[in-house]
């Protein structure tokens, strides 16, 4: 038998009576409310439902196709079809979500909205006659300037050739047929664009465009001008062949943010698809979660795919990398430093990496420069982008943008800086740490702009707040810190009478953890308006977790942690800590840890790879036995810092032997 079956080939027989009575039972289950239905580990909750993204789909498919390819044989397709017949699930249309959105029907349980992006001619060929047999409803979405090649203009670089690609007769008969929406794929933004001063080409659609000539970045207004404008055309087009401006658009690489959402809103289309993994409620519709279909799945991968939604069960073996050891004066030594980084992560097979964003060459934690463009601060060098992007797709690892919270040495009045309370009255703060106020709004505005520039210059997966996000028990005592002491928190103005019992000192310092957990939702809603797929990760110091009465100290606790960030990055470094018996300090910090609901599984566990006591390395069997402890306790996220490639530190070999992650699609 053939590995590959053509639908064309396939009979397609008329439905028997049976049949007839379970596609009557799936329209009435349209009008019936939803209830939590289990399927694997994913619960459906009422009105909850799916997207499955596809491609091509091809006859034959390669059984060495490389990893991340995305056509699928058209005999699988056939198999995922059954699959989901035979298991509950209910194929929708773009019309029922917009239906149960504006509450007129319920969505039927278990349902899956199936799309196939890029307007490839099998959709005509090999998936519209399955759709036909199956009586399922799917969309298909098409690039403007792809289209313009059917038409007989210029081939776009890049684009499929004509004969792959579908004709706008081919859309308006299945447009008809009630089983096909279609979508936009964009006019011309399904191609990269030069995106930093190294050369990168990166999605079209979420960065700015590098001028070589001048050295600039585009502007945001001309960012703006430049998406309205592909997104309408887009509209237009689509209109003008098949006399229906498009619904839904799909986004290039699934990359999106704000101002994309809102140019697709205003042109018609409030409901959009990224590429991001998980289940989907309504509140969704505006930036959609699908699951990219890869590798050819059978029956048994696509259960699987289907049952674990991809989420939830990877753990994340994380490198914090520093990038002032990459930087060089010299660019080709600095892309030879690269260089040999992305084959270190290449060769570890790690799954995350914590990429300093910031400029420390003294090494106190502050940010004397950034290595992005921005507004506030000296640009040591434009290279974040570089290697964010370079690790991100050489390597698959999802790059999370190391940043501080406060500590950025901006030339500003002293009042613009955390205060303390010393001898009797307010002084500037004398931590190592020289911290913006997180109450003083000039200092907010600062910042947020340099998250925002991060956030326009820069592909980032994620955001890993520093540890400088603390404030001692004789700080803030700022004018502004201590109004809202008095007025919000409804305290003493009075520093002395905030110190004067223990009581008084907590409650004050439970306020103050309120307040950066505040100030870092607002950064990371900086962040998101530009990258709005960003996972969170902060670190924070072990002592808060093991004596939660230091709170006062430093402002930090692990039960309001969990609820503000997708992962608490532990500093689990007994060295550090000068604890007496590391194995036993480490084992106490994970059982701790265990004692949060769902403590272990937001938690990424931060080892050390150096002595800063001595200055020297530690042995590689101790910190490899650190890693094998944790692990054995139920630690399921492990990272550490430093990671020193120029030395060698830790051993590579050991790090690929017993730190790698087996291949996941």
């Amino acid at each position: 038998m053939k590995d590959a079956l053509s639908v064309r080939s396939v009979e397609l027989r008329p439905l028997n009576p049976v049949r007839r009575v379970i596609l009557v039972l799936l329209a009435c289950a349209l009008f019936l409310p939803a209830y939590e239905v289990s399927a694997g580990n994913i619960v459906f909750s009422p009105d909850s439902f799916m997207v499955l993204s596809y491609h091509d789909i091809k006859d034959e498919v390669a059984r060495d196709a490389k990893a991340g390819q995305t056509a699928v044989s058209t005999a699988h397709l056939l198999l995922h079809f059954e699959w989901l017949q035979q298991n509950g699930y209910h194929p929708v249309s773009v019309q029922n979500l917009i239906d149960a959105r504006d509450k007129k029907r319920h969505l039927p349980h278990k349902a899956v909205l199936i799309t196939f992006d890029d307007g490839y001619a099998s959709f005509y060929t090999k998936v519209f006659p399955l759709l036909q047999r199956f009586h399922y409803p799917a969309m298909v979405a098409v690039v403007g300037s792809w289209m313009e090649n059917v038409a007989g203009k210029a081939r776009v670089d890049g684009a499929p050739s004509i004969e792959e690609l579908l004709t706008w007769e081919q859309l308006r008969e299945m447009q008809r047929s009630g089983l096909v929406e279609i979508a936009s794929h964009s006019h011309d933004l399904h191609r990269g664009l030069l995106a930093n001063p190294q050369g990168n080409p990166l999605p079209a659609g979420v960065n700015r465009i590098y001028d070589p000539a001048d050295k600039s970045y585009e502007s945001d207004e001309h960012y703006l001008q430049r998406v309205r404008q592909d997104i309408q055309r887009s509209s237009n087009d689509i209109f003008q062949h098949i006399g229906f401006r498009p619904r839904v658009i799909v986004w290039p690489y699934g990359e999106f943010n704000q101002p994309l959402i809102q140019a697709a809103s205003d042109a018609g289309m409030g409901i959009t698809l990224g590429l991001r993994d998980g289940l989907n409620t309504l509140a969704d519709l505006p930036g959609l979660k699908r699951l990219l279909v890869t590798e050819n799945p059978d029956t048994a991968d696509f259960s699987r795919l289907l049952g674990s939604l991809r989420i939830d069960d990877r753990p994340l073996h994380v490198v914090h990398v520093d990038l002032d050891y990459i930087y060089d004066p010299d660019p080709e030594r600095q892309e030879q430093n690269l260089g040999r980084l992305i084959d270190r992560i290449q060769g570890m097979r790690v799954n995350a990496v914590y990429l300093q964003a910031f400029a420390d060459p003294d090494g106190d934690g502050n940010a004397d420069a950034l290595y992005f463009p921005n507004r506030h601060l000296p640009m040591r060098a434009d290279l974040f982008n570089r290697a964010a992007w370079q690790l991100f797709t050489r390597t698959r690892v999802k790059v999370y943008a190391w940043m501080p919270t406060l500590a950025f040495r901006i030339n500003a009045p002293d009042d613009w800086f955390v205060h303390e309370w010393h001898d009797g009255k307010p002084v500037l703060g004398r931590h190592i740490y020289k911290r913006l106020s997180p109450f003083n709004q000039n200092a907010r505005r600062v910042v947020g702009e340099i998250y925002e520039d991060l956030a326009k210059y820069a592909p980032v997966n994620g955001v890993l707040y520093h540890d400088d996000a603390i404030l001692s028990d004789f700080e803030d005592v700022t004018p502004e810190a201590l109004s809202v002491a008095k007025n919000s928190w409804k305290l003493s103005g009075d520093p002395a009478r905030l110190r004067a019992n223990d009581a008084v000192l907590m409650k004050w310092a439970r306020h103050k953890t309120e307040a950066l957990d505040e100030w870092t939702d607002y950064l990371t809603a900086k962040v998101r308006y530009y990258r709005p797929g960003i996972k969170t990760a902060r670190n924070y110091y072990a002592l808060p977790l093991l004596s939660p009465e230091s709170e006062a100290w430093y402002a930090q606790s692990y039960e309001t942690a969990f609820k503000h960030y997708d992962y608490v990055a532990i500093e689990a470094m007994p060295f550090m800590e000068k604890a007496e018996n590391p194995e036993a300090w480490l084992e106490q910090v994970v059982r701790k840890i265990a004692t949060y609901p769902d403590g272990l599984k937001k938690t990424v566990f931060e080892l050390q790879t150096v002595d800063w006591n001595t200055q020297k390395p530690i042995p590689m069997s101790t910190f490899l036995a650190q890693i094998q402890q944790v692990q054995k306790l139920g630690a399921v996220h492990v990272g550490y810092y430093p990671d020193n490639y120029i030395e060698d530190q830790p051993r590579q070999a050991d790090m690929e032997r017993e730190f790698s992650l087996p291949y996941y699609p």
